[in-house]
């Protein structure tokens, strides 16, 4: 597409590229992405275990991390997407402009203003965010002196996040897709490198996450310069467009983020339970976060700004059509990834992490908590691609009196189940709430006819029934028992690991063939 062409909306929504194409193309860089993370924790595994230092560090990335996902991509590109859309459908290229100098003048003050406070209250934020810390001097300390590198993260990365934004709004996927890219290379590059010149050497992934946060922003700078799209930023909170984003992300903080807070509820109480909790629940949460963020987050990404044009046009029926398809795509995904993560658990931790400083112990602990994440693995799946339904439609109401539901028992679920299951009745309770979201969201959109169950769908949930089972009989004949994983080397664990995995997708994929299903079923623009 041309540059003047990107610049003029027509006066009926554009042919977009197919979503299963473009559900793809952001599948595949998020799968880059997260294979690197995987490869950056196994390096923080190796170099840091799960003593304090990695429990200290977690905390301090966790915190802007979380304020990241629950401002930037939760509730801030939730209200924005479907504002930039209906400028974007009116057709004049000089409002669109306008609206983005203002919301980048305004959005910069406010993130330049809580980061300066943050990072002069690194000690109370730590305290709230991490109140078991507080009995522990030394790693207290380094949580509150590396949360003052790690917070700017805020400010740059969501900014980026505002950049990507815009350019997922012009089907432009590729490069936000790619960008959390940056942050594992620079992690990986701070840990590797960095780690022999600091004092205190957990400090160089503070570092790194500081200059990944640069990096990710000024590697987008361009793509908006060629959509003519580079915003000059103006501060201008009584912009119509501005305004209309600050009403609808309100609400939306609670609605779009719960899984997120529920997630960070688990570190504050996890901070409490005994060394290693914190760890443990982050490398179980980071397994379950692969399929979570190459199909779910993806195909979430692709269909916002979708069903923002056709609400925009008004095709009902298309906007319905097009979450029926979501729900499908995240059904087809999300069930055999549940499935091979309950069966895999051990496996997949040793093979991932259990080298350097983590113990056989650690693996255990983290494979309690990772099959906890992986019963609720396709409600959060589901939680992302149902929301958009809602602010596509700028209605942000009612996920968030579901969000408050939600966060409520999930609190409810952690004080049940805290004491038996310990940091693994913790993983339980996010899944437990996780669920309950997402069938209060679907029944939601069903009853405002914003979705519909389209044709065939029982055959679609019993083809589902026997690939799974398939794939369930396959990883059970093929696994070795625990002992063998663990006494296995690092190339031992891999072969065998590839050995299952290849093994695994094969038979699924050929148990949908042979039982009809077919990918032009997936195929819509």
């Amino acid at each position: 597409m041309s540059q003047s062409e990107s610049q003029e909306a027509p006066p009926q929504p554009p042919k977009a590229p197919g979503l299963l194409r473009s559900s793809g193309v952001v599948g595949v860089m998020t799968m880059l992405s997260r294979v690197l993370g995987l490869v950056r924790d196994m390096v923080i595994a190796r170099y840091f275990g799960a003593g304090a230092g990695a429990d200290a560090f977690f905390v301090a990335f966790k915190i802007p991390n979380f304020l990241r996902r629950l401002f930037a991509e939760g509730a801030f590109s939730q209200a924005f997407v479907p504002v930039l859309s209906s400028y974007r459908e009116q057709g004049d290229i000089t409002e669109v402009r306008r609206l983005v100098n203002a919301v980048a003048g305004s959005l910069g003050l406010v993130l330049l203003a809580v980061t300066v406070v943050a990072m002069a209250g690194s000690p109370v934020l730590t305290a709230v965010f991490a109140p078991g810390f507080t009995d522990d001097a030394v790693k207290f300390g380094l949580a509150s002196d590396m949360l003052r590198i790690t917070f700017p993260y805020l400010l740059l990365i969501s900014l980026t996040a505002f950049a990507g934004a815009i350019l997922n709004s012009y089907d432009r996927f590729a490069v936000p897709a790619f960008t959390p890219v940056i942050l594992n290379l620079s992690m990986i590059s701070a840990a590797i490198f960095m780690t022999p010149l600091m004092d205190e050497p957990v400090m160089a992934l503070a570092w790194g996450v500081f200059i990944a946060g640069a990096l990710q922003l000024f590697f987008q700078l361009p793509f908006l310069m060629r959509l003519g799209l580079m915003p000059r930023p103006r501060v201008d909170y009584r912009h119509e467009g501005v305004r209309r984003i600050l009403k609808l992300m309100a609400p939306a903080l609670f609605g779009v983020s719960v899984s997120q807070i529920n997630l960070l509820l688990d570190t504050v109480l996890a901070s409490f339970l005994q060394t290693g909790s914190v760890s443990w629940l982050y490398y179980s949460d980071r397994l379950s976060e692969l399929p979570l963020g190459v199909f779910g987050i993806a195909i979430g990404t692709v269909i916002l700004p979708n069903l923002s044009r056709k609400h925009a046009s008004q095709s009902r029926d298309e906007f319905a059509a097009t979450v029926d398809w979501a729900v499908r795509a995240v059904l087809l995904i999300g069930l055999p990834a549940a499935v091979a993560l309950v069966l895999l658990a051990e496996p997949l931790i040793a093979t991932l992490f259990h080298y350097g400083e983590v113990t056989d112990r650690d693996v255990a602990m983290s494979a309690q908590s990772l099959r906890a994440y992986s019963l609720g693995l396709l409600a959060f799946m589901l939680i992302k691609v149902l929301a958009p339904g809602f602010f596509a439609r700028e209605d942000t109401k009612t996920p968030v009196k579901i969000g408050v539901i939600a966060m409520v028992a999930n609190m409810v679920f952690n004080l049940a189940l805290i004491l038996p299951l310990a940091h693994a009745g913790l993983a339980l309770a996010t899944s437990l709430s996780a669920w309950l979201n997402a069938f209060l969201l679907w029944r939601g959109l069903a009853k405002e006819g914003a979705w519909k169950a389209q044709s065939g769908a029982a055959r679609f949930l019993l083809q589902l029934a026997i690939a799974n089972g398939v794939l369930a009989v396959v990883i059970l004949l093929l696994n070795e028992p625990v002992s063998t994983w663990l006494a296995y080397g690092g190339m031992e664990r891999a072969l065998e690991m590839a050995v299952l995995v290849v093994a695994g997708v094969a038979a699924y994929f050929l148990a949908l063939a042979l039982v009809g299903v077919r990918v032009r079923h997936f195929r819509r623009r």
